[in-house]
């Protein structure tokens, strides 16, 4: 069985980040969501190894063993995106293939956007690409959701991370393993007076993809480390939009991959729908959509099998 070793790499960004990898061979960057860490890509790393691949996951900034600065205004996508490329160099590499799951997703699809001579291609799962918004992001969501939208909710300093911190087991077991709930406009919304746990429901028994452990790996991970610095990734929705103003109009350019569950809340809604019929404007070179059927949010742990076989159909063809 190919084993999963751990280290500390400086990124080029500065940034002293803790890697599992496993396998040689052409690099792969594994990039985690919220509230994740490296371990989300567990079934990948060997699978990817195996395959003939360098696979690296970090712990992002703010993240796990990486850690980060204590600052809001630290953890726009530019600093995300230069973490991850600057992680190319510092592992002996020119190119890379930057995979990205939930907020890791569009960490990817910036880094192909920034750097496509360093990204020799991009895939993201559950987050599709999508064009820069015509007005700050906080904005548009309020204007389409009012303030219950979580992601609002999260620009909040104290509140969220207080309640995610209070019992972060308990959190986890709702977060990965229950069922969340779709307002009205078919996207989670915190109820009145609530929190973001509020949006889940369960569950009584965990999925098979989901185990006491995984869940005690992860509450032990987020008792060291905290939720407030994940947390700032949000907090940086209209900072982030600023600096990115350059890219305006600008397209995802590397040959790129979209994988996704039927069941994700992140394309439930029939807006995200329409615009995932627009993808290629965004992304020209995207070769396949791959739907997962009865598939949730946590696309790689739920369906690693078939997440893997998508990967290295991919990475075969470039």
């Amino acid at each position: 069985m190919t084993e999963i070793s751990h280290r500390y790499v400086e990124s080029a960004s500065g940034l002293r980040m803790h890697v599992a990898e496993a396998g040689t061979g052409p690099l792969v960057l594994l990039l985690h969501g919220f509230p994740e860490s490296w371990y989300s890509w567990r079934h990948q790393l060997a699978a990817l190894a195996e395959a003939g691949y360098h696979a690296v996951a970090p712990d992002q900034r703010g993240y796990g063993r990486t850690g980060g600065p204590d600052e809001v205004e630290a953890y726009t996508i530019p600093h995300l995106a230069g973490d991850a490329l600057g992680l190319i160099p510092a592992l002996g590499e020119e190119r890379a293939v930057v995979v990205g799951h939930d907020w890791g997703a569009p960490v990817a699809w910036a880094s192909a956007l920034f750097r496509p001579d360093l990204v020799r291609g991009v895939v993201g799962l559950s987050v599709p690409p999508a064009p820069r918004s015509p007005a700050a992001p906080t904005a548009v969501l309020r204007h389409l959701f009012g303030e219950a939208h979580y992601m609002l909710y999260f620009q909040q300093l104290g509140a969220p991370e207080a309640e995610l911190e209070r019992d972060p087991r308990t959190g986890f077991r709702k977060v990965l393993g229950g069922k969340g709930e779709l307002g009205s406009q078919g996207v989670p919304l915190v109820p009145e007076g609530g929190g973001f746990l509020d949006i889940f429901q369960g569950p009584d028994r965990l999925p098979d993809w989901l185990t006491e452990r995984d869940l005690d790996f992860y509450a032990a991970e987020f008792e060291q480390s905290g939720f407030a610095r994940p947390l700032n990734w949000y907090r940086n929705l209209d900072r982030s939009w600023e600096l990115t103003a350059a890219w305006q109009g600008a397209r995802i350019l590397p040959p790129a991959l979209f994988v996704a569950g039927e069941r994700d809340l992140v394309v439930a809604n029939p807006a995200a729908r329409e615009g995932l019929g627009r993808l290629t404007e965004v992304a020209p070179n995207l070769r396949e959509t791959v739907w997962l059927p009865d598939t949730g949010h946590w696309t790689q742990q739920e369906r690693p099998k078939e997440v893997n076989e998508a990967l290295i159909d991919f990475l075969a063809g470039l």
